[in-house]
C-alpha cells in the first residue's frame, strides 16, 4: 500500500479535529451561560488542538508531496488517486474526503463561536452605553455633567 503513511496521517488528523470540535463545543456552552473563566480555563487548549491540526496537516501535504514526486504524476490528489489502484484509490479518496468534512465542520463552529462572542461583547458594550447615558443625565451623586470621558462605545 502506498499511500500507508498519508492514510495514517489523515486518521491523526481526524482524532485532532474531533479532540478540536469537543473543545469548541464546550467553548460555545460556556460562552452561552456567559462563564468567562471556563472559556479562559479553554482557550490554551483550543490554541494548542489548533497548532497540531495544523501541524498534522502540513506534515500531510509533505506526504502527499512526496508521493507524488515518486509516482512521477503532477502535484495534485486528482493526479495522485488516479496513479493508485483501484482499490486504494476509493480509500485513499473516502478518507480525503471525511478529512475535507472535519475541516469544514471545524472551521463552521470556530464562525460560530466568534459570532456568538463578538454578540456578547456587543450587548456588554450597548449595556454600558445606556448605563452611561442613564448615569449622565439623573442628577444626584452620579448625575454631575462633564465633559470627562465616559466608557461610551463608538457605537452611537
Amino acid at each position: 500500500m502506498k499511500t500507508k503513511e498519508l492514510q495514517t496521517i489523515w486518521w491523526e488528523y481526524l482524532s485532532t479535529a474531533e479532540r478540536l470540535l469537543r473543545s469548541l463545543h464546550e467553548q460555545t456552552a460556556a460562552i452561552m451561560l456567559r462563564d468567562v473563566e471556563r472559556i479562559e480555563r479553554l482557550q490554551p487548549e483550543l490554541e494548542s488542538l489548533l497548532e497540531q491540526l495544523v501541524q498534522v496537516d502540513e506534515k500531510a501535504v509533505a506526504c502527499a508531496r512526496k508521493l507524488t514526486s515518486e509516482l512521477n504524476v503532477p502535484n495534485n490528489f486528482k493526479s495522485l488517486v488516479e496513479a493508485l489502484d483501484e482499490g486504494e484509490a476509493k480509500s485513499v479518496h473516502a478518507l480525503a474526503n471525511r478529512v475535507k468534512a472535519s475541516a469544514q465542520t471545524v472551521q463552521s463552529v470556530i464562525e460560530k463561536n466568534q459570532n456568538l462572542i463578538e454578540n456578547e461583547l456587543a450587548f456588554v458594550a450597548g449595556s454600558l452605553h445606556l448605563l452611561a447615558k442613564i448615569v449622565e443625565n439623573r442628577e444626584g451623586d452620579y448625575g454631575i455633567r462633564t465633559h470627562a470621558a465616559v466608557l461610551i462605545d463608538q457605537r452611537t
